[in-house]
């Protein structure tokens, strides 16, 4: 029997878009390197998987507070319970600037006014998240300090 989300689809029925997932890696990666179809592929599955398990503690964490949403704190819980505590100051960093770009306030964030980008804005927009994602993994930024244990 094949395993089931709790909105009755299967595994095989979620995905995250590939093209995006294939240019992240290759942007992550050296201009020389080369990966594999097959290896793409499978950093995909394991990304969707990560997802899932993230998304799971996160529930059992909101459900042990006798909370009915999944809160960023929450988020941040899961990562430490399942062990990548060395990578939540780094996930809280960008949480806040997300939430400074893009969550100012409910009803004022960036598209409140109703105005839309446009491809061309959208498209540099990625390519300057792109930039600062890689600029942080080539600066040596990828493994964060530890966090003290007594948060």
């Amino acid at each position: 029997m094949e395993p089931m989300d709790i909105v009755g689809k299967s595994k095989d029925d979620v995905s995250l878009p590939k093209a995006t997932m294939f240019k992240i890696i290759k942007e992550m990666l050296p201009p020389d390197v080369r990966v594999a179809r097959d290896a793409q592929d499978l950093l995909v599955e394991c990304c969707v998987e990560f997802i899932n398990l993230i998304s799971s503690e996160s529930n059992e964490v909101c459900g042990r507070e006798e909370k009915r949403t999944i809160a960023p704190e929450h988020v941040i819980r899961a990562l430490q319970v399942l062990g990548f505590g060395e990578y939540i100051e780094e996930v809280y960093a960008a949480y806040e600037q997300h939430r400074l770009e893009t969550l100012d306030s409910p009803k004022s964030g960036r598209w409140a006014s109703g105005a839309e980008m446009t491809e061309e804005e959208a498209l540099a927009e990625q390519q300057r998240m792109f930039a600062e994602a890689r600029a942080r993994m080539n600066n040596g930024n990828a493994n964060p300090p530890r966090q003290s244990d007594s948060d």
